[in-house]
């Protein structure tokens, strides 16, 4: 969005000379600052940006903004009481002179690719990356496109109120929920209120805009109740507004059909035909014929390491290292099970955020492994040792169940046992660096990578 100095020191309350500069860009990382931006100087518990003023100024700001009496002689300078509240409050003020549709996304899992599908289908604005809190929110809000009428906005959260927060800044017309599960459960006395936190979503909805359910999630399909206008469910369950059936899963394309309007997605398993029928559903709230979106749906693939294919010597590999949690977890072993292969391998690893819950979720996701009859089982660092144990206890054989705290020596150790017409899971939290072990077991051979 592009807003004059003047608009932008009264929607933050600072005292301004007069100046008739437009800016359209805004950063608060010196690092990715472009020449116009503007710069918020804001407090992290590691960095303070007032320590970047200069930098700021060198890759040619337009200006700062920074807390009262800091400016530090740089000029233009914004001074607020808190440049991240200035930076929220700007949000809030350019969301409502934009007037556009937002659609808020939220869940445990899949949000990321959910909103991305949503903005494929409809060609909208979306959040960059998964800029979902209270930073990256107002950053996507300001960074919109003056053209776009509609942006997709991905809202996460660690603890309840958050989500509330960032709905006071984005105005949602529109709220998706993907699922409530155990992701960053840490923060909460049980999934219960995990289901409450995401709900503050829909509560948000005016009267006039529209919840998009997950049916088949059991908390998820009663948030229609906190919500007084419309509510559309999505899901494979009969009941489901927008409802998958007839599906194929399996080899380069996952089929199925809605309302007899057959489709073909490059994302793989169950989870992904949800993320691809919570974008319908989006879609039919815009009143978007079905079957003029065969051709998006096809076309639609995800980021490196969401679920990617490859394929390295006749080993099918999926590389899913950019997060994990329980939910998410066991959706990937299913896409494993379903392999047609020699051996199916899981390499698995920590999964963090879980607090105390760590040890019993983990178990459980080993439980899992065993009787979806994986036939071995590689766990990587810390609380994923309790993945191998349980999965031992559940029968699976201790020569199939390996741990190891190093995602390298890992991937070294399977280099060693891997064999043409095995199939691979590499998943794992983002922080224990999953893909160190893929590497690893690539080594310097290059793997050709396919539509799944």
């Amino acid at each position: 969005m592009k807003l004059s100095w003047r608009q932008i020191a009264e929607a933050v309350s600072a005292p301004f000379a007069a100046d008739e500069r437009m800016v359209s860009g805004w950063s608060v990382d010196t690092r990715t600052l472009a020449p116009g931006d503007l710069y918020f100087a804001l407090r992290g518990p590691n960095h303070d940006g007032h320590d970047y003023l200069s930098a700021a100024m060198e890759r040619g700001a337009a200006g700062v903004v920074v807390e009262t009496g800091r400016a530090g002689g740089i000029s233009p300078a914004l001074e607020v009481d808190n440049p991240l509240r200035a930076l929220q409050r700007l949000a809030a003020e350019a969301r409502r002179e934009w007037g556009g549709t937002v659609i808020g996304v939220t869940g445990s899992a899949g949000k990321t690719t959910t909103k991305d599908a949503i903005a494929h289908l409809l060609a909208a604005g979306k959040t960059e990356g998964n800029l979902n809190n209270h930073v990256g929110v107002p950053l996507s809000i300001l960074r919109l496109p003056e053209a776009c009428r509609a942006a997709v906005l991905e809202m996460g959260m660690n603890h309840a109120g958050e989500i509330r927060a960032l709905c006071e800044i984005a105005a949602p017309d529109i709220g998706v929920v993907t699922n409530a599960g155990y992701a960053h459960v840490e923060n909460f006395d049980s999934i219960e209120d995990v289901a409450r936190a995401k709900r503050e979503l829909i509560q948000a909805l005016p009267r006039g805009g529209t919840a998009v359910l997950n049916a088949d999630d059991p908390r998820v399909a009663k948030f229609g109740d906190a919500h007084a206008g419309r509510s559309i469910t999505f899901g494979f369950s009969p009941g489901a507004d927008v409802r998958a059936t007839e599906m194929v899963p399996g080899g380069e394309w996952v089929r199925f059909c809605v309302d007899r309007v057959p489709f073909k997605t490059q994302l793989v398993g169950r989870h992904g035909v949800m993320n691809v029928l919570a974008a319908l559903a989006v879609a039919r709230v815009f009143a978007v014929p079905f079957e003029t979106l065969r051709r998006a749906v096809s076309a639609f693939t995800l980021p490196k390491m969401r679920g990617e294919r490859l394929v390295r010597d006749g080993v099918t590999i999926w590389n899913d290292c950019y997060n994990s949690n329980p939910e998410a977890a066991r959706s990937m072993i299913d896409v494993l099970a379903s392999a047609t292969a020699r051996r199916r391998v899981a390499v698995l690893g920590e999964m963090l955020e879980l607090g105390r819950s760590a040890e019993p979720l983990h178990r459980d996701v080993g439980k899992y492994v065993a009787e979806r009859g994986i036939d071995l089982l590689i766990g990587i660092r810390g609380a994923a040792r309790h993945m191998v144990d349980e999965a031992v206890l559940a029968g699976m054989s201790g020569g199939a169940a390996y741990f190891f705290e190093d995602p390298a020596t890992a991937g070294e150790f399977l280099r060693g046992l891997i064999r043409e017409g095995d199939a691979l899971l590499f998943k794992g939290s983002r922080g224990v660096k999953v893909e160190l072990a893929l590497e690893k077991f690539l080594g310097s051979h290059a793997a050709e990578t396919v539509r799944s």
